[in-house]
């Protein structure tokens, strides 16, 4: 039998960790007793022996009270990522609706902050957290939480296609909400609303709200974004920026 086909055939790898089969599959190896966490429905194949748990926001380390704010963040911000523990001897792909998807390694010498709709899996060595964003509270429905990852190991992000790294060392940067994918942890990250004649009178932009990243480092930026606006006409789900609590305080308004 004969195809072009047969050239996207599973690439051999043996040692555990993860690897792109293309840019829109991850292969992710387990095995020797080790685990990693991937987003909860990410599997679309596996070969070997695999099982797949759910993970609670309380697991992880800290102390009863520090899982316990973990998971009221997570459930007030409706950002939390829902997250499987994989584990077995197995190579196992993962995908997201053919989202392009990129590998980070991180040595233990920085932290990333991720936007949760943009995470796809992470090693176990990898500690992570869910983070309140400076004035947030300003600013109902502007992306409230996003998700920390720090340590040793490697974690895929996804993006809606071909995403641009922004440098913001030099100068601020602003990013809508919706197309910030990922950033330097130790950024000043501050939510701002466009204000002008327009906005007085009911006729916007359209850009009401943007991400202000301010200090050295980088930050990365997806082609896409949400086409109803933050703040605009439209419905926002509560699983989208600014969660559950977004909702309530846009209601207090």
């Amino acid at each position: 039998m004969r195809s072009d086909l047969f050239a996207h055939t599973e690439q051999a790898s043996t040692e555990p960790g993860f690897r792109l089969q293309n840019s829109k599959l991850l292969k992710a190896t387990v095995g020797g007793g080790g685990a990693f966490y991937a987003r909860r429905g990410a599997m679309v194949a596996y070969q070997g022996t695999a099982r797949f748990e759910y993970q609670s926001s309380l697991a992880g380390e800290g102390s009863v009270k520090d899982k316990l704010v973990k998971a009221a963040k997570g459930a007030i911000s409706g950002e939390g990522v829902p997250l499987m523990r994989v584990t077995g001897e197995a190579e196992v792909f993962l995908a997201d609706e053919a989202s392009e998807i990129f590998i980070i390694h991180l040595d233990g010498s920085d932290a990333l902050s991720i936007n949760g709709a943009n995470v796809l899996a992470f090693e176990s060595t990898l500690n992570y957290d869910i983070r309140m964003m400076t004035n947030a509270g300003a600013f109902a429905g502007a992306g409230l939480f996003n998700t920390i990852v720090y340590g040793q190991g490697q974690v895929a992000i996804t993006s809606h296609g071909h995403p641009v790294v922004l440098e913001t060392t030099h100068q601020p940067t602003y990013v809508d909400p919706n197309a910030a994918i990922c950033w330097s942890a130790n950024l000043q990250v501050d939510l701002q609303r466009s204000e002008g004649l327009g906005s007085l009178i009911g006729r916007t932009s359209g850009e009401n709200f943007q991400m202000q990243f301010t200090g050295p480092g980088f930050v990365v930026v997806q082609p896409k974004e949400n086409r109803a606006g933050i703040g605009q006409t439209g419905t926002t789900q509560a699983s989208g920026p600014g969660g559950a609590l977004g909702s309530l305080l846009g209601g207090a308004r």
